[in-house]
């Protein structure tokens, strides 16, 4: 790879067609590339995303056309930080502001009354607006520059083919979207998705509260933090993997079964891989799990596996997330 590679997580760019340049200005490139209509793929702590100006809707559309994404789905605005939020969403209750107070920078995504600036393009034609602030360094100091710039937002999907395996890698990235994207498109290269899994998403539309999607912020850390009761999944606002199969790899996922010879495992550690079963991962913590998950996913695709056994983790907060995206994996 050269020499090493700068501050920032390693930061450098992957250009369309895997042509590598690391310049010492590669942020501040990918931020005039975001303001010029490019697109451009960066790190997040939950996965990588494929991102847009906000504001720009061709360049939207393009999110839709290269990931192949139905029109009506929404995306989540990226900013800088919560001082920017006004920008997109007004009416927001007091307990939304705790919220973003208590996490971010950090994996949480809230669903919340749009303002004019959140166009039909953005929302999928809803009267929301999903927004959050990464906490991704690399991704962090994009959103500053990009805003510097006068941005106010990013849309940002996760970065892979819409209903396929979420992308935690640049190498993932490049191996899903590199083809699909033009000259001028670029990828931000940084460290691995720290998280592995996508942001909960939480209703703020209501009164109280609502997971539409569960992540890292659990339950029990938003009930801490509001001081209100939670529910899960009552709302009927449409959210980014809300689709009952999704993050699907090639091969057939199967749960909680033994596993046979030819087949690929993925499962905590302390499960035993039996003879003539590929193991995918053993990682050793819930924590561990939610960060491979993805990776062997594609690690099974790349070995042409035809089946896939997951032994789902037992408890709640990530773990539930975790069997969350399993059960979308695994679904017919």
């Amino acid at each position: 790879m050269g020499s090493e590679p700068s501050a920032l997580n390693a930061a450098w760019f992957v250009i369309h067609k895997a042509r590598m340049l690391r310049p010492t200005t590669d942020i501040e490139l990918a931020a005039h590339a975001l303001v010029s209509g490019q697109l451009v793929a960066f790190p997040t702590e939950t996965v990588y995303g494929l991102g847009a100006d906000a504001t720009n809707a061709d360049a939207v559309s393009r999110i839709y056309s290269v990931k192949g994404r139905p029109l009506n789905h929404p995306l989540i605005v990226h900013i800088a930080s919560s001082e920017l939020l006004s920008s997109w969403a007004k009416d927001i209750p007091e307990y939304a502001l705790k919220l973003a107070d208590s996490f971010w920078p950090g994996p949480m995504t809230l669903i919340l009354k749009r303002t004019e600036l959140a166009k039909d393009f953005i929302t999928g034609a809803q009267e929301s607006v999903g927004v959050r602030v990464p906490s991704h360094p690399v991704a962090q100091e994009l959103l500053r520059r990009f805003t510097e710039l006068g941005g106010l937002g990013v849309a940002a999907p996760s970065a892979n083919q819409f209903g396929r395996v979420s992308t935690t890698s640049s190498a993932a990235v490049m191996e899903d979207l590199a083809g699909l994207m033009r000259g001028g498109d670029l990828i931000l290269e940084g460290e691995d998705s720290e998280i592995g899994i996508e942001s909960t998403i939480i209703d703020c539309t209501a009164s109280l509260p609502s997971i539409l999607r569960p992540g890292a912020i659990t339950k029990e850390m938003i009930r801490k933090v509001t001081g209100l009761e939670v529910s899960e999944g009552l709302s009927r606002v449409r959210v980014s993997g809300s689709m009952e199969k999704h993050y699907s790899p090639m091969a057939k996922v199967m749960l909680d079964l033994e596993a046979v010879p030819g087949d690929g495992l993925i499962a905590l550690s302390d499960v035993v891989t039996p003879a003539g079963v590929i193991r995918l991962c053993e990682p050793s913590s819930i924590e561990e799990y939610a960060s491979q998950l993805y990776s062997s996913l594609r690690l099974a695709d790349q070995l042409k596996l035809k089946r896939v056994v997951a032994i789902s983790p037992k408890g709640e907060g990530l773990a539930l997330a975790i069997r969350n995206r399993l059960a979308k994996a695994s679904a017919d």
